[in-house]
């Protein structure tokens, strides 16, 4: 099989893997991953009660995770630039199956924040859809590239808005642990997947660029729209994370019960799967620092409007939509910037880092609404913490500038 990198192939020069099947195959392993960690905060409730624990125990592991996850990613991505995407992904399938089978055996907070935390947390960095949109980004034609960033982060939501349900369903008829442990078996799909979207070392590559990953690092850190790209992806894990894991409790808090929870957030997965297709195809024709401001403000708005009024079963699902809209929006304009600027041989890592910033916000998301809740017995500090990141978000986004780095070129032999 001969495949041309870090140069884009095209589907005459990799087979049968035309970009039909590599998008479709990168798509199932989005869904895979992402549906199940999407699904944690159902359990956090039947998991508190049967180990007499309280919100902020759950709520650390699954803080552990959101960090653990992203500082995997940046090494997972620069693992998957230098030898390839298939054995990270492999691994990332492997440990998140691990993770969510031991999940269903913890009794204790140690337990839970190595199974929940370590476990998934990694499992999340090797398999999720940061590395399958970095493998997207080197195996499509440019003018597939966005759109295919979108559809990898729409069928992420469409795991949310199929695995949400089904958790339920399976937890009322076979009991939380036979749950788990059935999403962990269904994780070790990820592996035949990954073949589909396999990228070559980076010593396979014809053409490589001399570029080394200490100065792609030094390059984007000392970039001013980068940074100012990766400060504003923080509000987008902080809002994420925290409505992810508390929404269905904060809901039966209101004396919703746990069905309106699972439809509110597959209506954020359902809804997303348009947000996210909309948002890859408005890349190709308006500047994605713009798109990433409106989504920004957006998001503030909508739990402005959420938190003003009585909270019934009608709003929270028309909250799930129009958030699902909002939902992983963004990823599609972030990763097509990051590619814009800097190219795509170093796009896995360079991802990997502005992911990091959005799971310190998903971290401190899922950990303060934890200890906010034990300590006051309520959340909204939290959530208006989230308005207010939302709006400085939208601000930072703005100066960000569009146009390929301009790199000094070789010395001649």
């Amino acid at each position: 099989m001969a495949i041309s990198f870090p140069s884009v192939s095209r589907a005459s020069t990799i087979g049968w893997r035309t970009p039909a099947v590599i998008v479709v195959c990168g798509c199932l392993i989005s869904m895979i991953s992402f549906g199940p960690r999407a699904t944690l905060g159902f359990f956090l409730t039947p998991m508190s009660q049967a180990n007499d624990w309280g919100r902020d125990v759950f709520g650390l592991a699954l803080a552990i995770q959101n960090i653990l996850w992203g500082i995997g990613q940046p090494f997972a991505g620069a693992i998957a630039d230098r030898y390839g995407t298939m054995r990270v992904l492999c691994a990332g399938g492997t440990f998140y199956a691990v993770g969510l089978i031991l999940m269903a055996y913890s009794t204790s907070p140690g337990m839970l924040d190595l199974a929940a935390g370590v476990f998934v947390g990694f499992g999340l960095a090797g398999c999720s859809f940061s590395v399958v949109l970095a493998a997207f980004g080197k195996l499509l034609p440019e003018r597939w590239r966005l759109l295919a960033f979108g559809a990898g982060t729409a069928a992420g939501s469409f795991g949310q808005f199929l695995y949400s349900p089904l958790a339920v369903s399976l937890m009322d008829a076979f009991g939380w642990q036979t749950a788990l442990v059935s999403f962990g078996v269904g994780m070790l799909l990820v592996l035949p997947l990954s073949l589909a979207v396999a990228t070559a070392p980076a010593e396979a590559s014809h053409g490589a660029a001399s570029q080394s990953l200490r100065q792609a690092l030094s390059e984007a850190l000392g970039h001013r729209s980068y940074v100012l790209l990766v400060l504003g992806f923080f509000t987008c894990g902080f809002q994420l994370a925290f409505i992810t894991i508390h929404m269905p409790a904060y809901l039966v808090d209101r004396g919703l019960s746990a069905q309106v929870g699972a439809w509110t957030i597959a209506a954020i997965g359902l809804f997303n799967i348009v947000g996210s297709l909309a948002s890859g195809w408005l890349g190709n024709l308006m500047p994605k620092r713009y798109i990433l401001s409106f989504i920004y403000f957006a998001r503030a708005a909508a739990v402005l409007a959420f938190i003003s009024f009585p909270v019934t079963a009608v709003s929270s699902i028309l909250f799930g939509a129009v958030m699902g809209l909002l939902w992983l929006s963004t990823v599609a304009p972030t990763n097509g910037i990051i590619a814009l600027i800097f190219g795509t041989r170093w796009l896995a890592t360079l991802a990997g880092f502005a992911f990091f910033s959005h799971q310190v916000g998903g971290f401190l998301g899922v950990w303060l609404g934890g200890i906010v809740f034990v300590r006051t017995g309520s959340y909204d500090a939290v959530w208006w913490l989230s308005v207010l990141f939302g709006v400085l978000s939208a601000v930072v986004n703005l100066p960000i500038v569009e146009k390929p780095v301009v790199r000094a070129a070789p010395a001649p032999a």
